[in-house]
């Protein structure tokens, strides 16, 4: 089987893709724009070959790799980045080579605008939040007073939290459309409450060989409020939200794939989409969740969501039996300009058998993530809290 992985260096948990493709018995074969001297030393290992583009923008070079790759190891079976923003780039390729898993181009925008997820939504009987395509501002204002404010607004296109912003009042819904950008947006309802992801590895029939849940604040108040971090992974999924995560991969036609969909957990009864503790839809991934997500899922589940990704590429079912111990695993994140009552010692003092994990991010991860990560696991529910407000605290 031939894979052809676009950016395999970026995200770094990439490198672990490749390395269980590799074991097995996938030819891998790279293209990127990070040169051959900086790549991992792992990766080297696990790639068959890697061709290096001054530009993964420059669709030309990413074509001719893979033209050098076809006439070289013989046709593609399997194309993906495992990344969002070139979601549109691994299209466009398996339609110019006629690559027959994955999405090709005429699907593309259903998993990548954001009011092309809301269709698909209403049309399967999901809830989530109004939504109207920004145009003037009377048709924006008129949405803001019947929605009532704060509103949401977002690119259509867009990857994570950039470019989002809350409006609260018709001031600033006023300024956001004095200073509107050139590209599509969309407002949306504001719905108040934690988020709460379906996170899957999905086969051939858009069935779960793999599940977990993570539970975070949202993004876009942790940056704006410029808040610590936490959140925790488990593979303890709420039914409903284990429904809903089902039922969208079905309707997103999501098949061979790991996806990262984002719910609301609404604090509150909303009309028309549910009480107080009922999900919300939010928006599709088609790729695995950030960061150390994907290990963090490891640890708490006692098991190798990599492999398993890996053995459905290549059996379309799951082979790993499920992990003998469950745990919490929780990620606690520091950021600069706050006061902590306990200092990195005395957290290594107290949780040093528990953490798994701790680190400084890479200053681009300081708004989002934090600067400097811990990150433990646990049995119980209200030792994690402990532990967060200890952390934190």
């Amino acid at each position: 089987m031939n894979f052809v992985f676009i950016s395999p260096a970026y995200p770094v948990t990439c490198r672990l893709f490749c390395d269980r493709l590799h074991q097995m018995g996938v030819r891998v074969l790279g293209i990127g724009d990070v040169p051959y001297d900086q790549l991992d030393g792992r990766l080297w290992g696990a790639l068959t070959e890697y061709y290096y583009v001054s530009s993964l923008e420059d669709y030309d070079q990413v074509y001719r790799a893979c033209a050098f790759f076809i006439h070289k190891y013989g046709r593609i079976d399997w194309l993906e980045s495992l990344n969002e923003y070139w979601l549109p780039t691994d299209a466009r390729l398996r339609t110019d080579f006629n690559i027959a898993v994955g999405t090709r181009e005429d699907g593309i925008g259903n998993l990548v605008r954001k009011s092309s997820m809301k269709k698909i939504f209403v049309e399967a009987g999901i809830p989530t939040a109004r939504q109207h395509i920004v145009s003037d501002e009377p048709a924006g204002r008129a949405f803001a007073e019947a929605a009532g404010y704060p509103v949401i607004v977002k690119p259509d296109i867009g990857v994570g939290a950039n470019g989002a912003r809350k409006l609260s009042s018709a001031e600033e819904l006023a300024a956001f459309y004095r200073e509107l950008p050139d590209e599509p947006y969309v407002m949306e309802e504001f719905l108040g409450g934690d988020i709460c992801t379906y996170d899957a590895i999905l086969d051939s029939r858009c069935e779960p060989l793999f599940e977990s849940m993570c539970t975070y604040a949202p993004v876009l108040d942790t940056v704006q409020e410029n808040e610590n971090i936490h959140f925790y992974t488990t593979a303890n999924v709420p039914d409903r939200l284990r429904e809903l995560g089902r039922r969208t991969a079905k309707a997103f036609g999501a098949d061979r794939r790991f996806v990262h969909f984002e719910f609301i957990k609404i604090d509150r009864d909303y009309e028309g989409i549910g009480k107080a503790g009922d999900f919300a839809a939010m928006e599709v991934n088609m790729r695995p969740a950030g960061g150390h997500d994907p290990d963090m899922m490891n640890y708490a589940q006692s098991i190798d969501v990599f492999r398993i990704y890996a053995e459905m590429v290549t059996s379309d079912r799951r082979q790993m039996p499920e992990g003998d111990e469950k745990y919490y695993c929780a990620y606690a994140a520091r950021k600069d300009g706050h006061a902590f009552a306990h200092t990195h010692e005395e957290i290594v003092a107290r949780y040093g058998r528990d953490l798994v994990l701790q680190e400084e991010m890479p200053p681009i991860d300081w708004p989002a993530m934090g600067r400097y990560v811990y990150m433990a696991r646990f049995r119980e529910k209200e030792e994690m809290d402990r532990y967060f407000a200890f952390v934190l605290g």
